[in-house]
């Protein structure tokens, strides 16, 4: 049922980015979307919306979208429409098939960031996982955040135990390689993020950003340092060793390794890091200074930082910092979000590499294995080579590195099932494709994204247009988890899974007989009234011993009675109680980072090559899947070669230039501008849709800059692909 606010206007969350903003959306009497605009009544957001947001219904109503179940006919390789029966009968047969020809570690599993913003992707691709019962899982979490999820794993021993920076309280902001105008926020879920830094400096904060580009952000910053591409780590390292020269440090929380931590520092010096960073020794010294002296502060760094030779470590850095400038788990600084939808909590400590990718034996990190090494896995032939794969909601061809050798891999598959709305660059290549409901036909609750918010917030948007006659997403995954099972696949699957998940998570937590209590119109919302009764603000649980806030009793009933949203107050310290490191203190020296501290004293010495290539977000784009809506794909949005014009001049540079790395080579548009650094040159990610059905896409559709990446070249720690920092080559076109 839809949640009226007049007529025809109605409310849910908008499921496109991670700031969670909340959105009114007016239907016509055809259920078809004729506005969008941000609710003003959403406590978190208060009318924020951005283009992406804006153009949900341009999204929703996609007319090259995946509606119905396609089968190809590889022999031609046309599609034709099936039933959902047909459908899944066919998976049925051939998957469990050819995984009985080749072994159980011939299947596997690649999970788009969009399922991230799904109740489906949160709840039901789990059961997908198991059903497979292979460890060849891949996602986009290492083309993109797992450096920091790494991180605080071993810091915290829990990587969703993610501090995140306190933008309504803190005093100043460093941030690095983040550029949130455009993304709205990352790892960072902060409804207008814009708005949040404008208010910092209203009340007399500053923010620095440190980035090889002149970003929106930059503009907007108090002050922007260029850095060389993939040189954060010894930028922080540097502030890490002027604080402990200085004896500028006030730690207050119990901490393991602070010795360890000095120690590595101590080669970093100012000096040292300025001629591997590009940023003077002085300016080095001051932002130490500064971050050690303001009143609260806070450090953060995401997908620049992230993806790049020293990720990881990185990462780690950052929250050294926080935790040697006092501001880590206090008010102002880096703190932690307890989220509503938070569930039973880990009891074991993090670790990592319990098993090991089969070609090149890269470890496993939260059960998965880094993308980087999947093209191997398909194409190496041998025990475990994968024939059999299913993607959902991904497009690893444009997003993943070394993106030639991906397409080959993909055509090399034996059978493939996606679960996608588009035939795009990596869907095209497989036998089944199971569309999902239009957004504004699926509910929304933000399982993921709120352990990262700035602001404890909790919302629940049922559907609000009809299903019809077709499952929900939640259904297909459910059936699909079946079918390739040898499973029955026909019947309640969704209902079935369910009840027994209902039943199991009820049982450790000692609450069997309350089953009866649960609230829903669907098993589905049943299972989201129990997670939020045993979350943290729950009404099956007492506040937690880390949090002195109020009780909100939380369940569906109360959160379909607050359709704009829940405030649940501003972010409180939580440590120890967060903490779920064996020692219950934070782990300031990882072993497994401190190894990578040598990799960083040998880059030292390294000779910079004379280009390299970064990538670029830009707001009306999220990665490959935004490119197919007219108002999504102008302006600005564009792919181009970003060049200095310095350096334009003194190669001759045209219209076009000529970019060649040790993966591949494209031919770019130009674009020179003074916003980015000499020596460096971007392209943004997402694009390359020539050949592709989607209409939009193929009209505009640019170059895959993971042409020019290299697969062969990961974050250590993490197996985090590296994207920014690539050493290329250009020549005139």
């Amino acid at each position: 049922m839809a949640q009226l606010t007049d007529a025809r206007n109605l409310l849910r969350t908008c499921p496109l980015c991670e700031a969670v903003c909340g959105l009114e959306i007016t239907l016509d009497p055809d259920d078809h979307v004729s506005a969008v605009r941000g609710d003003k009544e959403d406590p978190f957001s208060r009318g924020f919306i951005c283009p992406k947001g804006a153009s949900l219904g341009h999204l929703d109503e996609d007319p090259d979208r995946v509606t119905e179940p396609l089968i190809r006919d590889r022999a031609t390789d046309t599609w034709r429409t099936a039933s959902w029966d047909e459908a899944f009968d066919y998976i049925a047969r051939r998957f469990p098939a050819v995984v009985a020809e080749h072994g159980a570690g011939s299947a596997a599993l690649y999970l788009g960031n969009p399922n991230a913003h799904t109740i489906a992707g949160a709840l039901y691709v789990p059961v997908l996982i198991r059903a497979l019962g292979t460890k060849n899982l891949y996602s986009a979490s290492t083309v993109d955040q797992m450096p920091k999820q790494i991180a605080s794993g071993l810091m915290f021993g829990d990587p969703l135990t993610v501090p995140v920076p306190d933008l309504d309280r803190t005093d100043y902001l460093l941030m690095l390689g983040a550029n949130p105008l455009e993304s709205n926020g990352s790892l960072c879920t902060a409804p207008d993020f814009p708005g949040r830094l404008k208010a910092l400096q209203q009340r007399g904060g500053r923010f620095v950003v440190v980035d090889p580009r002149v970003t929106r952000t930059a503009k907007l910053a108090d002050e922007h340092l260029f850095i060389r591409p993939g040189s954060d780590a010894y930028l922080l390292f540097g502030i890490v060793h002027t604080l402990f020269a200085e004896e500028l440090t006030d730690i207050g929380i119990e901490v393991a390794g602070l010795d360890d931590v000095r120690a590595a520092a101590a080669d970093f010096t100012p000096e040292v890091v300025a001629a591997r960073t590009g940023v003077p020794a002085d300016t080095v010294v001051r932002i130490a200074r500064e971050l050690a002296a303001a009143p609260t502060a806070a450090v953060y760094a995401r997908i620049g930082t992230c993806t790049a030779e020293f990720g990881t470590v990185t990462q780690w850095l950052v929250d050294v910092v926080n935790v040697l400038t006092g501001n880590l788990d206090s008010p102002g600084g880096a703190m932690f979000a307890d989220a509503a939808g938070g569930g039973i909590n880990r009891t074991k400590p993090f670790r990592t590499g319990r098993w090991t990718s089969r070609v090149r034996q890269l470890p496993e990190s939260m059960g998965e294995l880094p993308v980087a090494t999947l093209a191997d896995e398909i194409l190496t032939p041998g025990d475990g080579q994968i024939r059999a794969m299913i993607t959902v909601a991904g497009n690893p061809v444009l997003s993943a590195p070394g993106g030639t050798r991906m397409a080959e891999a993909f055509a090399d598959l034996e059978f493939m099932v996606s679960v996608d709305r588009y035939v795009n660059e990596t869907t095209r290549n497989a036998d089944v494709i199971l569309p999902p409901p239009r957004p504004l036909q699926s509910p929304h609750f933000d399982f993921a994204l709120l352990k990262f918010a700035v602001r404890n917030y909790v919302r629940y948007s049922r559907p609000l247009v009809p299903l019809g006659d077709r499952p929900s997403e939640a259904g297909v995954l459910a059936r699909l988890g079946a079918a390739v099972s040898g499973q029955p696949h026909t019947g309640d699957v969704l209902g079935a899974v369910d009840e027994m998940l209902i039943a199991g998570t009820l049982e450790k937590a000692g609450l069997a007989d309350r089953r009866h209590e649960l609230y829903g119109e669907t098993t589905t919302e049943q299972r989201i009234d129990m997670m939020v009764r045993l979350g943290p603000y729950g009404e099956w649980n007492e506040p937690s011993a880390d949090s002195d806030g109020p009780r909100h009793a939380l369940n569906l009933r109360k959160l379909l009675d607050n359709p704009h949203g829940i405030d649940l107050g501003a972010l409180r310290p939580r440590l120890p109680g967060a903490l779920r490191t064996a020692s219950r203190r934070v782990e300031l020296a990882p072993a497994q980072l401190l190894a990578d501290v040598d990799r960083m004293r040998a880059g030292l010495a390294a000779v910079a090559p004379e280009f390299v290539l970064i990538g670029r977000r830009q707001l009306r784009s999220n990665n490959s899947w935004m490119h197919n809506v007219v108002r999504l794909v102008n302006g600005s949005n564009r792919c181009t070669l970003q060049v200095n014009p310095a350096d334009v001049e003194r190669l001759g540079l045209g219209q076009e230039a000529v970019v060649k790395s040790a993966a591949g080579t494209l031919t770019v548009p130009v674009e020179p501008t003074e916003t980015i650094m000499p020596g460096v040159v971007s392209l943004p990610h997402g694009w390359g849709h020539a050949d592709s059905p989607q209409s939009v896409a193929s009209a505009n559709a640019g170059v895959n800059a993971n042409v020019l990446t290299d697969d062969s070249v990961i974050d250590v720690p993490s197996g985090n692909a590296v994207f920014n920092g690539v050493p290329v080559t250009l020549i005139p076109a």
